[in-house]
């Protein structure tokens, strides 16, 4: 009998040996991988931050483009207006002949609503759908697509914490799983060996979850 007992507990001790040894294998690999997630997250998370800067300098560029335009036009209709109001015709011809784009459209539409006698008219040509300066559309493009990478930034970093936060927690696992070959005791090393295979399971099931770049 006591060749029987000592021969169980020497098997059992066997068994945990494997145990050990496996999680302990196991999780050095996870690491090693789960490591790898967080520098590439962190690496997506700096490209799209430059991306978001670029697009914010286009949206600037292409912004100070309309607004050269929008005060170049508003100029010109005001010295058309002065020279309407002084019924100074051929200046007044002159200037409308020489609107750019897209003042050049929408005037013709403006003047087609009579606005000194139609109360509902719009207050001048600007106003209108017809008046639309095609950079302040893309300025409002980059902005959006700025916005758009900021926020995937973001999104970037935080994935990056979490696989952080699983490292560590892997870690800890390796920390457990060592400490319970070296415990006097077999129930504290029971103890230590299954809050280790306890949290490789929790942070196995999160790395499953988590988004992946390879």
């Amino acid at each position: 009998m006591p060749d029987a007992a000592a021969s169980e507990r020497g098997a059992r001790i066997g068994a945990r040996e494997v145990v050990v040894v496996v999680l302990l294998s196991v999780t050095t690999i996870v690491t090693a991988w789960v490591g790898f997630q967080a520098s590439k997250w962190g690496g997506a998370m700096s490209i799209s931050f430059s991306q978001a800067s670029s697009a914010r300098i286009e949206a600037s560029r292409q912004e100070g483009v309309a607004n050269r335009k929008l005060n170049l036009q508003a100029t010109l209709f005001a010295q058309w207006a002065a020279a309407y109001s002084a019924d100074d015709e051929e200046l007044a011809d002159f200037l409308q002949d020489r609107f750019p784009e897209p003042l050049a459209t929408a005037f013709p539409v403006w003047l087609d609503s009579k606005p000194l006698q139609n109360p509902a008219a719009a207050a001048s040509p600007f106003d209108l759908p017809e008046y639309r300066i095609p950079e302040l559309a893309l300025a409002q493009a980059a902005d959006a697509r700025a916005d758009a990478k900021f926020a995937e930034a973001l999104k970037d970093n935080q994935r990056g914490d979490n696989y952080t936060v699983l490292t560590v927690a892997f870690a800890a696992v390796l920390f457990f799983a060592a400490m319970s070959g070296r415990m006097s005791s077999r129930r504290a090393g029971d103890v230590l060996l299954g809050l280790g295979l306890v949290l490789f399971v929790i942070a196995a099931s999160l790395l499953i979850a988590y988004p992946k770049l390879v």
